[in-house]
């Protein structure tokens, strides 16, 4: 990779490490060599581990750059990010220099203009990360990490009731509702109406799509998981209206024998009544032994065009995407490193990743890279589909003709 470099020291740097992002010349903002970088990075539920690990980034950074301080934002990732994002974008006195972005926003923020192209040849990135930061051929981010879902598992009730991991989604739905009986205290498993990247997995392994909601494998996924949203297993009065988050609650809580948690889950888990008490497989597909498809969610980081500070914020970008940083934000965080030397030297030393590594090998999705897919998930496209079919106030195949018609008309195509 080729970092620009402004100063011998910076050359130096580059050409031993040889493979960190590069942005094309902006268009807009500066190059400022002293002064005050700011950064924006979303905010997290526990951030004090997060920013532990910037914050020693950052003295590494300033270190060798004493006239330069870091001023680092933590932006909330509500549905409100876009609109600041996009006020950075237009107005360059209110741009931050380097933004941690969520991977779903990236067509929406590159048809803005707002970041600067990135050269990531030769970062040791798979051809599929790769593709997650590009649009229309141009990378406008370096992948931080990824999130890659599983099934987590409570091992004692497992054990107490004589009980084996699904190997498949068919066993997952019996293992549920069989728990739900013997224990009705708990629920089978922890499931959502509002989480659309726990029931994505149920329509992929079925061979549906996003824009293909109307098709038959679409509505066999959307059936399968709909059937976990009743009495029998988690209750739609209660669950019909839950999000990804509130599921993580609920088996960190030790209210759920399972749940479709992400790697990055491990920290609630451990600070919850499952600690010590649970393990974790791959989300089973439809065929026994199979893997399901798992969304490869993540964030990236990138250089906004508005940058004042454009080298400097390379730089800072390359520290803190680097192998020892994911590694670090692994250890505190639960991220997952986008870079595979850096995932490699993690799985020789920590068993918890091997369900999520065997996911990702299997092979992962994503969605639409396209403006399309943020009109899809702001207007709860998904959630609206679920929730409709589990409350009974639509058939599958009604629910989903709808949920069909809207994301055609978010793509235009209506």
């Amino acid at each position: 990779m080729k970092f620009l470099s402004y100063t011998a020291a910076l050359l130096a740097a580059a050409l031993v490490t040889a493979c960190a992002p590069s942005t094309a010349p902006a268009t807009g903002g500066g190059d400022e060599r002293t002064g005050t970088l700011q950064v924006w990075l979303y905010d997290e539920p526990n951030r004090a581990p997060k920013e532990k690990v910037v914050g020693e980034a950052i003295a590494e950074f300033t270190a060798k750059h004493p006239d330069v301080k870091i001023q680092v934002t933590y932006v909330p990732t509500t549905p409100a990010r876009h609109e600041k994002f996009k006020g950075a974008f237009n107005d360059p006195a209110s741009s931050p220099d380097v933004a941690e972005y969520g991977n779903t926003d990236l067509a929406e923020y590159a048809a803005a203009g707002g970041f600067a192209e990135l050269d990531l040849a030769g970062l040791d990135l798979s051809p599929d990360l790769v593709k997650s930061a590009t649009v229309d051929g141009k990378a406008y981010g370096l992948p931080w990490f990824i999130g890659i879902r599983a099934l987590f598992y409570r091992t004692d009730v497992f054990t107490e009731l004589g009980l084996e991991p699904p190997a498949s989604l068919e066993e997952l739905a019996t293992t549920a509702r069989t728990i739900r009986q013997k224990k009705p205290d708990l629920y089978g498993i922890a499931v959502g109406g509002e989480y659309t990247f726990g029931a994505l997995p149920f329509v992929w392994a079925h061979g549906g799509d996003i824009t293909s909601l109307d098709s038959e494998g679409a509505r066999k996924g959307v059936t399968a998981y709909t059937g976990l949203l009743t009495d029998e297993v988690c209750p739609p009065q209660a669950c019909a209206s839950l999000t990804g988050g509130k599921t993580v609650e609920l088996f960190a809580s030790g209210k759920a024998a399972m749940g479709i948690l992400g790697n990055f889950s491990r920290s609630a888990v451990d600070a919850g009544a499952a600690a010590g008490k649970y393990a974790v497989v791959p989300l089973p597909g439809v065929s026994p032994g199979s893997i399901a498809p798992a969304f490869s969610g993540g964030n990236n980081l990138g250089v906004l065009k508005n940058a004042k500070h454009s080298s400097l914020a390379k730089e800072f970008v390359q520290l803190l995407g680097g192998k020892p940083y994911q590694i670090k934000m692994f250890e505190a965080m639960g991220n997952l490193p986008t870079l595979t030397s850096a995932r490699d030297e993690l799985a020789a030393k920590e068993p918890f990743l091997k369900p999520f590594l065997e996911t990702v090998t299997s092979g992962t999705r994503f969605v639409p890279i396209d403006p399309a897919w943020v009109k899809i998930d702001n207007q709860k496209v998904i959630p609206t589909l679920l929730q409709k079919v589990a409350t009974g106030q639509a058939t599958v195949e009604v629910a989903t003709t709808e949920a069909a018609a809207a994301v055609k008309g978010a793509f235009g195509t209506s």
